[in-house]
């Protein structure tokens, strides 16, 4: 329905004058102080029938009809039919015209496994070809990326005979460049062999090894030339001939457990890390040990014990600093008992400044562990500095005389050019040396093999 341009002005000009009613409207009776009289709107106008909306579709305009498509609709003789020939044979449907569904029984062919279906391969991507520099027109330079490194491979694991040959490298090359020296082009005389007996003690391989070996020396070849690889060679042989003897290992008489070993030795030569070496070895054998930290008078040592402990899962016996060292072993023994221990590793201190006293209070740890068990301390396990030097064989005669050493460890062989001190001991004491140490680390502590030994401060190859 279209509206005429004056009706459309009119409703415009009658909305405008009531919109301005409402400006005007009273809200004085919101001031006043009385009550609020009510007041009712009329709203009779809700209940009046609203008149239908005309169709507010339009008719096409005649711009539109002319831009249309002229469509017109099919008739009936313009259909055209398809016989039933034409559309083949229904095969779905059986002479009874029903559907026929047998095809579902038929048996499917059977799946190919899972991790046998080809799975789409991704296109292989080519490498990036290598960048090409910038000119130098551009002001630009390009900083490539370096290579990663390549990875490391760890070091082999070197033997024991090896460590034992680098740690004996200062006493073996002082050694050995003194024979070399002697012997370059030099005959075999009274002066050599003196000057090489001379070489011998001073590498404090002692006064009686020295003069034995310079004799097998002179057997046949006084007043003839000897090289010095020759010389080197007899002096491996004679010193393996002195250590052999002694090198033996540590037995452990475990029908008496727990085996008690008492650790003697002077401050500072490597009692309590030689222990806790020793304890890693028995707990890596499957043995249970307790610890005893009996050096009561040193909180350092105490101290570390008790870590050595931790690392191999032993039970450290402590008690405060200054406590009685006897009464200490004492109640350590009976603690190996009752944990049906298989050793018993006693710590002790290593005062020599005050010998008498310490000779006291080993006599009594000693008669002490005697009233738990006749034969205890079934080992006394002396600990010596290789880098001492000839005071090692002084420390072994006192600590025989107090404590009854029957073994020995030498440590710090790695540290000194003095490592023929253990063929001078070997040779006055004639004690056994269990083991020898070359470094701080867990497996710097091996058994002494007198053939290794030998050829490494002999500086000749292992045969």
């Amino acid at each position: 329905m279209e509206l005429d341009p004056a009706e459309l002005e009119a409703h415009r000009r009658a909305a405008a004058e009531d919109a301005s009613e409402d400006d005007d409207a009273d809200f004085g009776f919101l001031e006043s102080d009385g009550p609020i009289e009510e007041t009712k709107g009329d709203f009779s106008f809700l209940d009046e029938q609203v008149a239908p909306v005309e169709s507010a579709t339009r008719e096409p305009s005649a711009a539109a009809e002319a831009i249309a498509p002229a469509v017109e609709p099919a008739s009936e003789a313009d259909h055209v039919g398809v016989e039933p020939a034409e559309l083949g044979e229904e095969e779905d449907l059986d002479e009874g015209g029903e559907a026929d569904f047998s095809w579902l029984d038929e048996e499917l062919p059977p799946e190919e496994p899972e991790d046998e279906r080809s799975e789409p391969q991704a296109p292989a991507v080519p490498a990036a070809p290598p960048r090409a520099p910038l000119p130098d027109s551009t002001g630009f330079r390009l900083r490539e990326r370096p290579p990663e490194p390549a990875p490391v491979a760890p070091a082999p694991r070197v033997s024991w005979a090896e460590r034992l040959r680098q740690g004996l490298s200062r006493s073996s090359n002082q050694l050995s460049g003194s024979i070399t020296a002697l012997f370059t082009k030099r005959r075999l005389d009274e002066d050599t062999l003196q000057d090489f007996e001379d070489v011998l003690i001073q590498a404090d391989l002692g006064v009686e090894t020295a003069m034995r070996i310079t004799d097998r020396l002179s057997e046949g070849r006084f007043g003839k030339e000897i090289a010095g690889s020759e010389v080197r060679r007899i002096l491996a042989e004679e010193i393996e001939k002195t250590l052999a003897p002694v090198a033996q290992p540590l037995e452990l008489d475990l029908e008496k457990k727990p085996h008690v070993i008492l650790v003697v030795g002077v401050n500072g030569t490597g009692k309590t890390t030689t222990i806790g070496k020793l304890t890693a070895k028995l707990t890596r054998a499957g043995l249970k040990v307790t610890l005893c930290a009996g050096d009561t008078f040193r909180a350092a040592a105490v101290e570390q014990l008790k870590i050595w402990g931790e690392r191999t899962g032993s039970e450290v016996i402590a008690k405060q600093i200054g406590a009685d060292a006897a009464g200490l072993a004492f109640e350590a023994y009976d603690r190996a008992v009752e944990n049906d221990s298989d050793v018993l590793i006693i710590d002790t201190a290593g005062r020599l400044q005050n010998k008498a006293e310490l000779m006291a209070e080993l006599e009594k740890i000693n008669r002490v562990l005697s009233k738990r068990e006749p034969d205890a301390p079934h080992t006394v396990l002396q600990t010596l500095d290789a880098t001492t030097g000839q005071n090692a064989l002084s420390q072994v005669e006192i600590f025989r005389n107090v404590s009854g050493v029957n073994g020995l460890v030498m440590t710090k062989l790695d540290g000194t050019a003095r490592g023929g001190i253990l063929v001078a001991i070997a040779a006055k004491h004639r004690l056994p040396v269990y083991f020898v140490g070359v470094g701080e680390g867990i497996d710097d502590l091996e058994p002494f093999r007198a053939k290794d030994f030998a050829s490494a401060i002999a500086g000749v190859p292992l045969s």
